[in-house]
């Protein structure tokens, strides 16, 4: 492959949505409202949406006739490279927005740094993704500072999720040797730069929520590399179903 290290790089950014994207879908029809379930599912769309741009891309970089559809379903667990903290389970409504928010501040900075790309195609995916990634961080903040100052059940619950998925909050910043590569050649994101403001943000949400910042120096790694929990594969086995039961189908 003529330049491996973007191919993997776009892998890393795109697999992150895929995941979390396929999280959210699971609630389709399960919100706590109507008006709740809808903005879940269209948030979900934002990122297959986002997804499909970056396989695209890849596709074009891969250059051996693989297509958006062969990236996304046709890979094997150890070949996804998204953080551990997208693949956690909807355990709850708090959990979900939990899971949605710490990776929504993250995201939205990223994306921001991605603007100022060399590489003019994902500098176009950044600006196009940044409008609803801002909109995803206002939605799922807003749900943290709600049930975080509400009621005694809804404040306790959320704070469980937060210091539940907070050891998954660090990996978000670690490099790979892909990532490496394109930040020196001015095409990625130096993620270790965003680290500082991310806590910081976070802990002012979690602050105007009442809520408390997790105090903790271990940290849940690996997903970049291809390590995952066991919940990767059973997410796989459903997002994978349909083309691997009907092998090169296309709707």
């Amino acid at each position: 492959m003529k330049n491996e290290n973007l191919y993997n790089y776009i892998l890393g950014i795109a697999d992150n949505s895929l995941i979390l994207g396929q999280r959210l879908g699971e609630l389709t029809g399960h919100g706590p409202s109507l008006e709740t379930d809808i903005a879940c599912t269209n948030i979900s769309l934002d990122l297959f949406g986002q997804v499909r741009s970056y396989f695209q891309y890849a596709g074009k970089i891969a250059g051996d006739g693989r297509s958006e559809d062969d990236i996304a379903m046709l890979r094997k667990e150890r070949e996804y490279k998204n953080v551990l903290l997208v693949e956690q389970p909807n355990t709850n409504f708090a959990y979900t927005m939990a899971r949605q928010f710490l990776f929504d501040a993250y995201h939205l900075a990223f994306l921001k740094e991605l603007q100022k790309s060399t590489d003019l195609t994902l500098t176009a995916i950044a600006n196009k993704c940044i409008k609803e990634v801002s909109y995803h961080e206002r939605f799922s903040s807003d749900w943290v500072r709600r049930l975080g100052d509400g009621t005694a059940e809804s404040k306790s619950k959320m704070q469980e999720a937060i210091n539940d998925l907070w050891v998954y909050t660090d990996e978000l910043f670690h490099q790979t040797e892909a990532d490496k590569a394109v930040v020196s050649e001015g095409i990625g994101v130096d993620v270790t730069r965003l680290k500082e403001l991310y806590y910081k943000y976070v802990t002012e949400v979690l602050t105007e929520a009442n809520l408390e910042v997790p105090d903790t120096n271990y940290f849940q790694k690996g997903g970049k590399q291809g390590i995952h929990t066991e919940h990767l594969g059973y997410i796989l086995a459903e997002l994978q179903y349909m083309q691997r039961a009907y092998p090169n189908m296309e709707w």
